[in-house]
């Protein structure tokens, strides 16, 4: 009776070390395998060309410059800056609707998804040219 008690200690005992040693064995590869995956991110990350900056200037009445030309599919940084008071800019077809404060500067990313010519327009009333205060984009294929 005690012998059969005790083999079934020491094969427990004995399973249970097989065991961790099989999930030891099985964690030794989880870290290459993570580090493997962050490796190819960054790779990527490095092969993807990164996107053109466009300066935008806004003043009472004007965008400068008044048309800028766009690929479509690529994507774009539009740097945005005022110098007079906050401004608005704005193009539903083209997604972009943001602020332009007063000495500062916005940054906003725009992937053009179809080709054609668009208005961006200030939707702050600036004074009495406001209603003039637009700028064309054109996104070519």
């Amino acid at each position: 009776m005690k012998k059969t008690i005790i083999n079934k200690i020491v094969s427990t005992f004995t399973s249970t070390i097989l065991l961790a040693g099989v999930c030891e064995l099985g964690l030794a590869f989880v870290p290459p395998a993570i580090n493997l995956a962050r490796a190819q991110q960054a790779a990527s990350a490095a092969t993807e060309p990164t996107p053109k900056v466009v300066e935008i200037s806004a003043k009472k009445f004007e965008f400068t410059p008044a048309q800028i030309t766009l690929k479509k599919g690529e994507p774009v940084i539009l740097r945005l800056s005022s110098s007079d008071r906050v401004h608005g800019f704005m193009s539903k077809p083209l997604k972009i609707d943001t602020d332009i404060a007063a000495g500062k500067t916005t940054d906003v990313e725009v992937t053009p998804d179809s080709a054609g010519d668009f208005t961006i327009i200030c939707d702050h009333y600036c004074g009495t040219g406001h209603g003039n205060m637009k700028m064309k984009v054109s996104v070519v294929e």
